[in-house]
């Protein structure tokens, strides 16, 4: 239904809600009563014109939290805000495309007179009154698993899109010189271009002007598109054409990767590969004007660093955020090798957060958010026995403030029915608190683990051991305590087994 023509008020039901003035005309100030306790929307003078002179039926979508606390409603104080991508998503402003003569609203999806980022927000702290914080997710692109062939770039949708008014642009960079995302096989972009720069203040300034805490999260979405024949890392010499399509961020690695043929880990070459992937961007190289910042170094600099550092730049344009993450589960990144034992994206990532501190300052927390299963150490698997506390020298440094971790460890291994394992050990459901809560510091990545895909399929579980080292901790992933308590040595040699 169309409301932009039509006077409508609503009402929540709250205990000190008033008659509605429209209604006291007609039925009389005394006889009117203001439904307290009761919810209910009022059409002022409705057109029934439009729905053959007959009182119209109605549908309303009510959005409500449970009344109780100790609900997921009631106990979340911090959320995610994604999509990540679509040009104009997070634009608090009305955007407006122009085709054929007709304007379509670009960011009026949910409701015809408010943004979508708006009502998404309205909704959030109407349903989640607990929320204090918000991470904002903004995403670039990245175009091949190849850590030293990776270009990290700002995308949008088509070529060619006139908007009023604002039009896009990232960086600097016009819609008319960035880059395409890849289409499918109906000529549809695969994803949504990346939101543009007005957008992200926009939505920055909204949320703190709502009293919400920002946690600023740069995001890597790989756009490598089905039938590539980009020569494939995880592949003996490299020789192997054709990478998964649109791969996880964290499968970044040297080429050839550790473990494969003719693999470069552990030689100068990956270091030289991984600084080509971050770029030589620094602080500098950007100019601010207003609301914009533009990037003033090489064009050819598509490295990481750009792109963190153009977002650095952008919130302390926004006044600041109180969070910013320099990147995120970057596991086949940061296990890069260039000789035994040292990491040369590890170092990278200290010397980018040293410059993200130097722009947003003090009072912005900057940290790095590691996948749960890169935070606490780097297992080769060489045949070595050795045991590196690779990101140790990231989580201590001067400019990182707190340990991230995307946490996304299992807490059950439930399967249909009531023959599999966690039912034979009397288990009621998957729901079960008891049950949950039992594999939080235990199950999967605690007592034991999958030591293949058919292990996985039958349920053989190998306990995590650690021989006479008498150390099971550094090998249990979920186990935070441990790792957080215990000392850590440069490397925890251990026998080869």
């Amino acid at each position: 239904m169309d409301l932009s023509g039509v006077t409508w008020r609503w009402y929540p039901g709250d205990e000190m809600q008033t008659a509605d003035p429209f209604m006291a005309t007609k039925m009389g100030a005394l006889s009117t009563p203001a439904y307290r306790g009761t919810a209910y929307v009022v059409f002022e003078e409705l057109p029934l014109s439009s729905y053959g002179n007959r009182l119209p039926q109605l549908s309303f979508e009510v959005f409500r939290p449970l009344a109780d606390p100790d609900t997921a409603e009631g106990l979340t104080r911090a959320v995610t805000m994604i999509p990540a991508s679509g040009e104009f998503t997070y634009a608090t402003q009305a955007i407006r495309k122009s085709a054929g003569g007709a304007t379509q609203p670009e960011n009026l999806n949910a409701l015809p007179d408010a943004t979508d980022i708006v009502v998404a927000l309205d909704r959030l702290q109407a349903m989640v009154p607990a929320v204090e914080s918000v991470s904002l997710v903004v995403a670039w692109f990245g175009d091949d698993l190849r850590v030293g062939s990776c270009k990290v770039r700002p995308v949008v949708e088509v070529s060619a899109k006139s908007t009023t008014p604002l039009s896009w642009s990232v960086n600097g960079v016009s819609r008319a010189n960035a880059f395409l995302v890849s289409r499918d096989d109906q000529d549809r972009p695969v994803y949504g271009g990346t939101p543009s720069d007005f957008a992200v203040v926009q939505a920055i300034r909204e949320m703190k002007a709502r009293g919400l805490r920002v946690t600023f999260y740069p995001f890597l979405l790989m756009d490598v598109p089905p039938g590539n024949t980009l020569a494939n890392p995880y592949s003996a010499n490299a020789a192997t054409l054709g990478q998964p399509s649109f791969p996880w961020r964290g499968r970044i690695t040297c080429s050839p990767a550790a473990g494969f043929a003719g693999t470069v880990d552990k030689t100068a070459v990956a270091a030289a590969q991984v600084s080509a992937f971050f770029g030589a961007a620094t602080p500098a190289q950007f100019a601010i004007s207003g609301d914009t910042v533009s990037w003033t170094g090489p064009s050819s600099d598509w490295g990481l660093r750009r792109m963190i550092l153009h977002y650095a730049h952008l919130c302390a344009v926004a006044g600041g955020v109180d969070a910013f993450l320099i990147g995120s589960e970057m596991r086949g990144l940061t296990t890069i090798r260039s000789s035994a034992s040292a990491y040369p994206a590890v170092t990278a990532f200290k010397a980018l957060a040293a410059d993200v501190k130097s722009v947003l300052g003090p009072g912005t927390k900057v940290g790095y958010a590691s996948d749960w299963s890169e935070y606490f150490g780097h297992q080769p698997g060489d045949g070595t026995g050795d045991v590196f506390f690779h990101l140790d020298p990231l989580w201590s440094d001067a400019n990182i403030d707190f340990i991230g971790i995307d946490n996304y460890m299992p807490l059950s291994d439930w399967r249909d029915g009531f023959d599999h394992a966690d039912a034979l050990q009397s288990w009621p459901a998957i729901h079960d608190r008891g049950y949950l809560q039992a594999n939080i510091a235990g199950g999967e990545g605690f007592d034991w683990f999958y030591a293949s895909a058919a292990d996985r399929s039958a349920q053989i579980r190998t306990p995590i051991t650690d021989g006479a080292s008498g150390k099971p901790w550094v090998f249990r992933y979920k186990d935070l305590r441990a790792w957080w308590s215990n000392p850590h040595f440069k490397p925890l040699a251990r026998p080869t087994r």
